[in-house]
């Protein structure tokens, strides 16, 4: 099997919100749009992020059309947390989780978008096992 692209796809009641905030925020740029529907592609990132509306007639299978996107984290690895932290505060984005380190050498912080969808950004500081 030989995989060519690959998405998340997110049920969110504001479409446009959504994709605009990570536009804004995130530097994603939309690259196909409907109603009811944008695909956002950011260069580097490996994957289109994908808003639908919460009960839009193509979305499959059919239980799935008023679920919204809960209890899931989109993450973006960066090379700088820091400053990233300090980019995102700047520009007046409410943090959902202060930035932190967990012993693993995960540190991180979190925002969330207008539709409530968690957006973490990550860096390894240290791989698991080595000191801190």
């Amino acid at each position: 099997m030989q995989i060519t692209a690959s998405a998340i796809s997110l049920n969110v009641d504001d479409v446009t919100a959504s994709a605009a905030f990570v536009q804004q925020h995130f530097g994603f740029r939309q690259e196909m749009a409907a109603d009811g529907f944008v695909s956002l592609a950011r260069e580097g990132v490996g994957f289109n992020l994908i808003f639908l509306r919460t009960g839009l007639a193509s979305i499959q299978p059919e239980s799935l059309k008023q679920q919204r996107a809960q209890g899931l984290i989109v993450a973006f690895v960066v090379d700088d947390i820091d400053a990233e932290y300090a980019r995102v505060q700047a520009a007046g984005v409410p943090i959902t989780t202060p930035i932190q380190t967990e012993p693993w050498g995960e540190r991180f912080f979190q925002v969330t978008d207008p539709n409530g969808v968690i957006l973490q950004l990550v860096q390894w500081v240290h791989t698991p096992g080595e000191a801190g």
